[in-house]
């Protein structure tokens, strides 16, 4: 959907194929919708990460994406995000029994370690840039000793990082 500045540079290593190959193997799929604004790509120039603000964004999760994700919740399936913006965008539709709840509004939501995720188990994300909200959000998901050991392999390895560059899986 039109509404964000940036792509949404995970899903792009998602194609129609690949996606066609889970569904038949019976993984469930669903969107979830974030329009990335400003404050998304704003460094975080502060030491006190609770001072960083983040601009407001609108985000949607339709009554059939909180139904899919509660549904793989119930059968203790694993709940993959692809992408940085749809784990805060499922994390701001939160309830307090860890449930989605369908939601058509707007996030401030700033992820940094230590956070405790309540809804995804696992991620697919691009590499980010240093002192970025993004690459703070996968810190604490992944650990920050765990994804300086994957940046550092990146860096060795040449990947490609930020939009359109090389994304990882994390487990």
């Amino acid at each position: 959907e039109r509404g964000g500045i940036e792509a949404h540079t995970a899903g792009l290593h998602c194609k129609r194929e690949r996606l066609k190959r889970l569904e038949i193997k019976g993984i469930k799929l669903d969107e979830v919708t974030l329009h990335v604004g400003l404050g998304t790509c704003r460094k975080v120039e502060v030491e006190d990460h609770t001072k960083h603000k983040m601009d407001s964004e609108e985000i949607n999760i339709r009554k059939e994406a909180a139904d899919t994700i509660n549904t793989g919740l119930d059968n203790n399936k694993k709940i993959c995000a692809v992408g940085t913006t749809s784990v805060r965008t499922i994390e701001s539709s939160v309830t307090t029994q860890n449930r989605i709840v369908p939601f058509d509004g707007w996030t401030k939501k700033f992820i940094f370690p230590p956070y405790n995720f309540r809804i995804p188990t696992c991620m697919i994300t691009n590499f980010h840039l240093p002192k970025s909200t993004l690459m703070m959000q996968v810190g604490a998901f992944a650990g920050f000793d765990f994804m300086m050991k994957a940046y550092k392999e990146a860096v060795k390895k040449k990947y490609n990082f930020y939009t359109y560059g090389d994304a990882m899986l994390i487990l």
